[in-house]
């Protein structure tokens, strides 16, 4: 998000399960396309809480995974947020040789983009511009 709206939108990325860490196959193909996730840190709905997020202030999730759609629904009996779904391929166990783990990458990385594209308009700062 931020690499096509800077600080316009502002975007938090959490799942059901904290890893902490940004699978390596992910930070390879989102450098493709000039993102760097390789200092980005996965943290759940409830870090978040704990780590001082107001959730209420949140007005959108994007849920990628039936299971943190389950998650993001049962946060709407306690706060106001909008809940979208976008069935989004699920790369992890795919393919046994690297190429084939990459390709399976790339295409959730399309997806990805294209649904962020298709919910949020055209890009609005252009590549090669930093955004800090």
């Amino acid at each position: 998000m931020k690499a096509f709206y800077g600080h316009e939108i502002y975007v938090q990325s959490a799942g059901v399960h904290s890893e902490l860490e940004i699978d390596g196959f992910s930070i390879t193909v989102c450098a493709e396309m000039g993102v760097q996730l390789s200092a980005h840190r996965v943290r759940s709905f409830d870090q978040m809480e704990q780590w001082g997020d107001d959730l209420s202030s949140f007005d959108l999730v994007i849920a990628l995974s039936p299971a943190s759609q389950r998650r993001a629904l049962e946060l709407t009996r306690v706060f106001h947020l909008e809940v979208e779904y976008w069935p989004i391929l699920d790369p992890t166990g795919l393919g046994t040789r690297r190429e084939e783990k990459l390709a399976a990458y790339r295409q959730t990385r399309d997806q990805i983009r294209d649904q962020i594209l298709a919910r949020f308009g055209p890009p609005r700062i252009e590549r090669g511009e930093t955004d800090s």
